[in-house]
């Protein structure tokens, strides 16, 4: 009997609690607003929080700090072509050589470019900044067929990163309208030796006409990602004392149809 009447004395107290924390209050409106974090909340530090960090930004700063070159101005991703798009394309050619490759032709995806280049000093994290994924080079070959079905399918998305030599020109509506390579009509029925990233090779960002390529060459080793390259390529031209530069030439061009 005690432990009954101990168990309602427990029900009715909580229920009393429930009831008395019901809220007489109704949501009338929502409102948002943004917070820059800049510079501004680095003129009053905390000391102890700066003293805990400062072993780790040391590292930080010794591994994303040193600089590995220079670009001639502000670069940029853009479709369907930019000077970054461009650069990038034409590392991935560049580098080639280190495989024993000599590729017509390379293909860096938009959606792969994850920062800007600022002009001025580049360092290891800004390039890290632009491609921080495991994406690694490799190399396919596709026939002529299957080379005008991946140009057909960079129109679609509105322009890829293509290496020099290209010239594409596509629609507004993201049609092939018309494709060379160093000058020449696209053969069907002729081999071309391409240069692209692990990602696209499985076919991914709409561009499945890899898949249907052959003799894949594709290192596994951390040291073949684009990062790497990219910084390797810097660090070369910093060697020789030149500045990095890309510019928009005209290798994806969009032509307007005017309608009647």
């Amino acid at each position: 009997m005690m432990k009954q009447k101990l168990l309602c004395a427990t029900l009715l107290a909580t229920a009393a609690v429930l009831t008395s924390c019901k809220s007489h209050y109704e949501l009338a409106g929502v409102e948002r607003t943004r917070i820059i974090v800049d510079s501004r909340y680095d003129q009053t530090q905390d000391e102890e929080a700066t003293a805990f960090l400062a072993p780790f930004k040391r590292v930080n700063d010794s591994i994303m700090g040193p600089v590995v070159g220079v670009v001639a101005h502000n670069m940029h991703s853009k479709r369907p072509e930019s000077d970054l798009s461009n650069l990038l394309a034409d590392i991935l050619v560049w580098a080639a050589k280190d495989y024993g490759e000599q590729p017509v032709l390379a293909i860096y995806n938009m959606g792969g470019i994850r920062a800007d280049l600022i002009k001025g000093e580049v360092t290891y994290g800004n390039v890290l900044d632009i491609a921080p994924f495991e994406n690694k080079i490799c190399f396919i070959t596709l026939t002529g067929e299957h080379l005008l079905e991946l140009f057909a399918q960079i129109a679609r998305t509105g322009g890829e990163g293509v290496s020099k030599g290209t010239q594409l020109v596509i629609s507004g509506d993201g049609k092939l309208l018309s494709a060379r390579l160093h000058g020449q009509e696209i053969d069907p029925q002729a081999s071309y030796r391409v240069t692209t990233i692990n990602y696209l090779l499985e076919g991914n960002d709409k561009l499945s006409a890899f898949r249907k390529g052959t003799d894949r060459v594709a290192p596994e080793d951390p040291s073949n990602n684009t990062r790497y390259l990219i910084m390797n390529y810097f660090r070369d031209k910093q060697a020789r004392g030149e500045v990095v530069d890309s510019k928009v030439e005209g290798r994806i061009k969009v032509e307007r149809l005017n309608k009647e």
